[in-house]
């Protein structure tokens, strides 16, 4: 492996390729994400909600290493007193890693989770890149390849909502290759073996929805590859061998990843969707062709035209010149030979391609997000009750019968490996297409195609930022003596993720924290009771758990004064008054 990393640097040249093409990504991360630069320091881009949970995380991360050397993965002063196992949302910690040096050296999280974010763009781009260019020899079509999956419409869409975890796509190219690597080189090598390991031992600190898709598409990619492509490797015992070692040297990296879920899973912390909530988010086949409505030209079309509710999730937008790019390897595949043929790659992508097209299209067929229903026929309406019927996918058979799969939320995701082995074979297309252009011309080719990558992608300057600060009364809340748990109400506001921040502020253990669907059980059984506070069954809660304030947020309670009645007869009382938010403690 060490020799293998010396080579890829051979010569100065290479060397100096490999720095202009990080260079090359990180102006172009810069222009993406503009004016963000800007205001790294203390802003995030868009709304508050999920980002600001993964700069409390990249904080949390930091303490719990340097300063209290215990377990990330289990915050103690969360759903104080039983404590928060953070596998109920994502740990992420191979994303959020990167935004740590930042935060030590700056002692700032908001700085840290941008870094990050900037970050994955770049490694992502570099990652795609480095395999490119060792599959062809063509550092041209490499940077092409790396353009685009960096810049897809889906890592800017996941970038802009906050979604650290998503945007963590720079180890899922590594396995892949490594995993390509085993199966295609012939004798004894462990470069495929450590990329592959070394690959997807990253994924499993990065989150479940990429270490449980990138396991099966991985799967279906080395079944086409040795069924369809090469089936003599599977006679040879050095493929069997080479296959082993990787799941060996993977193994410690990936138990270590999914264990905290596992053990919350037997716990039964791990929510098991319904299918009616999974075909919420089965992605329709215009997902894929349809731009994103953040785009600087057409975006505010697609966005008039189109049911565009969950855009979130479905900017799956596969990109016109990476589909003509991709179309032109899968044309000419069989010419696309350097030290041998990348027929079967192409071939394997492509099943990888359409399983990850037909599997992102849900339990049931959508169109525009909407679900498709045809008639049922007269002689089958006595048995189902109903006069339409949708119409079932695959997918619905895997929610069904296969481990885990009901787990996953957001069942569209799967939909990114369509992207990423798209975005492989417009790197192997542009190598074809530049072999063909006149030495003189390849340069002026190549920025022709980065300009219209570039026009395909560009979201635009952004102008919406929210600051990154705590309340005065979190400042409030850091001065006062006391040890005891805060609570927030309304107590919806308790799963808030800007609340999670706010206890880096205030320094003080909390009842609530950010738990998306899967709510420990000490959160779901005092949620009913503390939904009607005030009451004094409430108040009994909020001893046992051993709350000492109590912050109200006023404006959500038009009849406050008869409320504050009720809290004085209850036993409480005022203890500030601190722009809005009232807090409240005991009587002495």
């Amino acid at each position: 492996m060490t020799r293998w990393i010396r080579n890829q640097f051979k010569d100065r040249d290479e060397l100096w390729m490999f720095g202009g093409a990080a260079l090359f990504y990180t102006i172009l991360a810069i222009v993406m994400t503009f004016p963000l630069v800007m205001k790294m320091s203390d802003s995030l881009v868009g709304d508050i909600g999920d980002n600001i949970y993964f700069v409390w995380l990249i904080r949390w991360y930091e303490k719990a290493f340097f300063e209290l050397h215990i377990s990330p993965f289990f915050q103690p002063w969360m759903n104080y007193p039983e404590g928060w196992n953070l596998s109920t949302t994502d740990t992420s910690f191979a994303t959020t890693f990167l935004g740590l040096p930042i935060s030590i050296l700056t002692r700032n999280p908001t700085l840290g989770y941008n870094v990050a974010m900037l970050a994955c763009f770049v490694l992502s781009g570099l990652a795609m890149y480095a395999w490119v260019r060792e599959l062809t020899g063509n550092a041209r079509a490499g940077l092409i390849a790396g353009m685009i999956f960096a810049f897809l419409p889906y890592r800017i869409a996941h970038f802009l909502i906050g979604h650290l975890n998503q945007s963590g796509t720079q180890y899922i190219p590594i396995f892949f290759w490594g995993l390509y690597e085993v199966l295609h080189r012939r004798g004894w090598s462990w470069k495929g073996i450590l990329l592959g390991a070394v690959g997807l031992g990253l994924i499993s600190f990065t989150g479940m929805y990429y270490l449980y898709n990138s396991l099966l598409m991985g799967g279906v990619f080395a079944a086409a590859y040795l069924l369809l492509a090469d089936r003599t490797r599977l006679r040879e015992m050095d493929f069997w061998k080479k296959m082993g070692v990787m799941a060996l040297c993977s193994a410690p990296l990936v138990l270590g990843g999914v264990a905290p879920f596992l053990s919350l899973n037997q716990q039964g912390g791990i929510a098991s969707r319904e299918v009616w909530y999974a075909s919420q988010y089965s992605a329709s086949p215009t997902d894929f062709i349809l731009p994103s409505t953040d785009h600087f030209l057409w975006g505010w079309w697609v966005g008039a035209n189109f049911d565009r509710s969950l855009w979130i999730e479905s900017s799956l937008y596969i990109g016109s010149v990476a589909a003509i790019l991709a179309g032109l390897a899968i044309w000419k595949r069989q010419q696309l030979t350097l030290s041998a043929s990348l027929k079967p790659l192409v071939i394997a992508s492509l099943v990888v391609i359409v399983t990850s097209f037909v599997l992102a299209l849900g339990t049931d067929l959508h169109w525009n997000n909407q679900r498709v229903e045809v008639p049922v026929p007269e002689f089958i309406r006595g048995w189902i009750d109903r006069e339409t019927a949708p119409i079932p996918m695959p997918a619905l058979i895997l929610f069904k019968y296969f481990p885990f799969y009901s787990k996953m939320r957001a069942i569209m995701r799967i939909g990114f490996f369509l992207l990423l082995f798209t975005s492989l074979l417009a790197g192997l297309g542009s190598a074809w297409l530049l072999r063909r252009v006149p030495f003189r011309w390849r340069n002026a080719t190549l920025f022709i195609i980065l300009g219209l990558v570039f026009i395909d992608f560009y979201p635009g300057p952004y102008t919406q930022f929210s600051r990154v600060e705590a309340r005065p009364v979190d400042h409030w809340l850091a001065s006062q003596p006391g040890t005891g748990a805060v609570a927030q109400f309304p107590f919806s506001q308790a799963e808030d993720q800007d609340q999670v921040y706010n206890t880096l502020v205030h320094g003080k253990p909390f009842i609530g924290g950010f738990f998306s669907a899967n709510q420990p059980p000490q959160y779901r059984r005092i949620k009913p009771i503390l939904d009607q506070f005030p009451s004094a069954e409430g108040i009994q809660v909020l001893r046992e758990l051993g709350v000492e304030f109590i912050v109200i947020d006023i404006s959500q309670y038009p009849d406050f004064p008869v409320i504050m009645k009720e809290l004085e007869r209850l036993g409480l009382s005022q203890m500030a008054d601190v722009s809005g938010q009232m807090v409240f403690g005991w009587k002495k």
